[in-house]
This record gives C-alpha cells, structure tokens and sequence, in this order.
C-alpha cells in the first residue's frame, strides 16, 4: 500500500485522541496533528509491507560490554537529613502529588 492510500486520520480521532491525553488542542493544531499523525501512520503501513522472512525476531539489543560499576554497599544520608528539605513529608518518607498540577 503506498503511504498516498492510506486513509487519514480524521479531525473527530485527533480530538478524541487528545481529549484522552487531556490536551487542549486549537484548531490550528488539530489539523496539523492529523496531518502528522496521519504521516506516521502511512509510514508504518510502509513498513507492514517489508518482507521479515529469516529475520529473527529481537526483543533487545545485546551489549557486550556495558560500564557498570560493582555493587557495593555505601553509607547514606541519615533519615532526617534526607527528609529535612523536603516541602512535604508524609509518615516515614517524601509526601509528592498524587498529579503534577496539584500545588
């Protein structure tokens, strides 16, 4: 299928979209998130097509030699040295926002 026959998607799925995202989109970026969306869904379409046959399939890449430092046990910080800055503490540890806009 070439990228041009794929079918676009719609102006209703990018607000959809965005609405599930919680993202306030003006029209103005609507229409470009349909036109960009729409571009990268041709291209996996692209890909859809290429023959994998013999091609193993890869769930990682393997690296041989990674640089790790050995695991070792060191002093750290005393617990209420550790909490003394925090702007919120909550029983034993770090108090964080259940949402990143809540003050």
């Amino acid at each position: 299928m070439k990228p041009e026959d794929a079918a676009p998607i719609t102006i209703e799925e990018v607000r959809r979209i965005a609405g599930l995202a919680h993202l306030a989109l003006s029209p103005d970026e609507t229409e470009r998130m349909a036109r960009e969306l729409g571009s990268i869904l041709a291209y996996v379409r692209q890909l859809e097509g290429i023959d994998v046959t013999g091609v193993p399939p890869t769930a990682h890449v393997q690296i041989d030699r990674l640089p790790l430092r050995p695991d070792e046990v060191h002093v750290g910080l005393h617990h209420e040295l550790a909490l003394a800055e925090a702007p919120r503490t909550s029983q034993d540890g770090f108090a964080v926002p259940a949402f990143v806009d809540e003050g």
